[in-house]
């Protein structure tokens, strides 16, 4: 049961000889931790790769440019949960690292896990998200005392390029359908710019089949009947809520994997919180992470590898012996951990 195949859609690249390095950024909270667990997931696996740890968390006002070298390097990287405070003058490094290496899609495969139950079985979506503009772009300013605007901003490029990728990606992994996400009935210019960029890319993918929905029906719908979607693809407020509530019928973000695929390289990562409360416990779940980063070994072409670990993390979710706190288990994070390795 693969949560995920293939993610770019791009000609193969030659990752599968040799030791590769990919860029860790641990993260704050539970991030170092749940990256430890991978890596030693990892290490239990032989993966072929080599690891090259950097720290972005002493850097508030942008990323030291330590890291921005490691990953324009490798191309390749994993990062754990970063933390940004609430309030003025604290950019947020998520989506400073999307804009610095133009992460343009976030890739989120939501499916359900054979033996852990949640209010659904039949999930199997994949939310693909405009990753670097939308109410995103980080255009705000005061007008007068008590009035504020937030532009939301929405480019032809940018929409042309995740449709492509939308549907590329149904292609390479023998998806059925794209379902594009908007409310162009209201937002009749910017939705529907993005929506006309989805429609013109349609076309040229006659074997996909297409269907255009407003984002609250979606919402409803998705909440009765998830099987009634495959792919959707979505601005990037859009995605943002949508990704996280498909993670919710799966149980949760503890769950998902989380991909950013940009122009020059690809970033993977777990795309919950940090958890300070349970930090340095042994409580954490590291399997978004994990999982995250099986995604990127499908992206380097390791299948072999990313089969192997995924079948043992999702065999030991089944056994419910070694669950952690979230998935109502007592287990710590390095006995969840260990009976991954012993499977490996």
């Amino acid at each position: 049961r693969c949560l995920q195949v293939n993610t770019t859609p791009t000609a193969s690249r030659a990752y599968s000889s040799g030791a590769k390095k990919v860029t860790l950024i641990p993260g704050d909270g539970i991030g170092p931790e749940i990256s430890a667990a991978v890596q030693k997931i990892f290490t239990a696996a032989n993966v072929p790769i080599e690891w090259e740890a950097v720290d972005v968390t002493p850097v508030r006002f942008g990323i030291p440019q330590a890291a921005i070298d490691s990953v324009n390097t490798n191309k390749i990287g994993l990062k754990g949960p970063l933390m940004t405070p609430v309030g003025k003058g604290h950019r947020s490094l998520n989506l400073a690292l999307r804009k610095e290496f133009n992460l343009y899609a976030n890739v989120r495969p939501c499916r359900s896990l054979e033996g852990y139950k949640t209010l659904y079985d039949n999930v199997d979506v994949v939310t693909i998200r405009e990753n670097t503009e939308g109410e995103y772009s980080g255009i705000e300013h005061e007008i007068v005392d008590g009035v504020v605007q937030s532009i939301k901003l929405i480019t032809e490029e940018a929409s042309k390029r995740v449709a492509e990728y939308a549907f590329q990606y149904a292609k390479n992994n023998n998806r059925k359908k794209v379902t594009v996400v908007h409310k162009a009935n209201i937002m009749r210019m910017s939705d529907g710019l993005f929506l006309r960029c989805v429609r013109d890319m349609a076309q040229k993918f006659p074997e996909i089949q297409f269907e255009e929905r407003y984002l609250d029906t979606v919402c409803l719908n998705m909440v009765q009947n998830p099987g009634k979607y495959d792919v959707l693809v979505m601005p990037n407020l859009y995605g943002d809520i949508l990704s996280d509530m498909c993670a919710g019928l799966v149980g949760g973000l503890g769950l998902t994997p989380s991909g950013n695929m940009g122009l020059n390289g690809a970033l993977f990562e777990s795309v919950h919180g940090t958890a300070p409360d349970i930090a340095g416990k042994d409580l954490a779940n590291p399997t978004a992470l994990l999982l995250s980063a099986v995604m990127m070994l499908r992206h380097m072409e390791l299948n072999q590898y990313a089969d192997k670990i995924e079948r043992a993390a999702f065999e030991t979710i089944k056994e419910s012996k070694y669950l952690t706190g979230d998935l109502g288990g007592r287990a710590k994070c390095s006995e969840f951990t260990n009976e991954i390795c012993a499977k490996l």
